[in-house]
């Protein structure tokens, strides 16, 4: 059981024993956790969305948001137990991070966070939808495929951001070029196939009765793609709109 996602993958149940009949995860659990932390996300994402069109300066929100939230989300990760703690922190320092820049981009193209969160869910359901009904097999190669994919965008991120304290910029990264817009939509479908994966490591944790606490981290695992997803799509949309 292999996912490109660093917060679900392959060895997170094998580190737990046999739980008692009952008390391990469910599906249903941790779809009420991911409601949760949704919940978290938008509460404070509405809050520096209000506090930035108010007029009052939210770096400070942004930052904290980005850095809190990604310090956050490796304890997750090395430290599954602690995730019904961390996982809602998590939820609440990316509101913070994504409110401040939806606002930003919302006052340059008006309409586009509707656009972004329209679609990001959408994506969302159409894909339960077509897991579910057994359209799209997990196999191996489809793990590994996406797998590879998503770490060869996380490491072409890396060298951007490290050339950008050089003064560097890769046009086709920020710019509304085809190259640009094709990129885009090359990252929203790796992200998009990654839920598939998400869903699929939700689903076999529950049938090999992991710890009742890992729905927490199914659930934080999943925001994490979510949130991933929602940024390109807006990304995206940003682009197009700058054409």
């Amino acid at each position: 059981m292999r996912t490109s996602n660093p917060a679900l993958n392959a060895k997170t149940f094998e580190r737990f024993g046999p739980i008692a009949a009952g008390e391990g995860m469910t599906i249903e659990g941790t779809v009420n956790r991911t409601g949760f932390l949704l919940l978290l996300l938008v509460a404070t994402a509405t809050y520096t969305w209000m506090q930035t069109f108010a007029g009052v300066p939210v770096g400070g929100y942004l930052w904290t948001g980005l850095l809190g939230g990604f310090a956050v989300a490796l304890v997750t990760i090395f430290k599954p137990a602690w995730a019904p703690i961390t996982a809602p922190v998590y939820a609440a320092l990316e509101g913070l991070a994504l409110g401040a820049l939806s606002a930003i981009l919302e006052a340059t193209y008006h309409g586009i966070v509707v656009q972004a969160v329209a679609l990001t869910f959408g994506t969302l359901f159409a894909l339960l939808i077509v897991y579910r009904a057994h359209l799209i097999s997990v196999t191996q190669k489809f793990r590994l495929g996406v797998a590879a994919a998503t770490g060869g965008i996380a490491i072409f991120y890396l060298v951007a951001i490290g050339l950008s304290f050089w003064g560097i910029r890769i046009p086709f990264l920020h710019e509304g070029s085809a190259l640009g817009i094709g990129f885009s939509l090359f990252v929203v479908v790796i992200a998009s196939l990654n839920l598939v994966l998400d869903f699929d490591f939700i689903e076999q944790g529950a049938e090999q009765g992991a710890p009742k606490f890992m729905e927490w981290y199914g659930a934080f695992g999943l925001m994490v793609t979510l949130i991933w997803l929602y940024l390109e799509i807006l990304r995206l949309l940003g682009k197009l709109r700058s054409r």
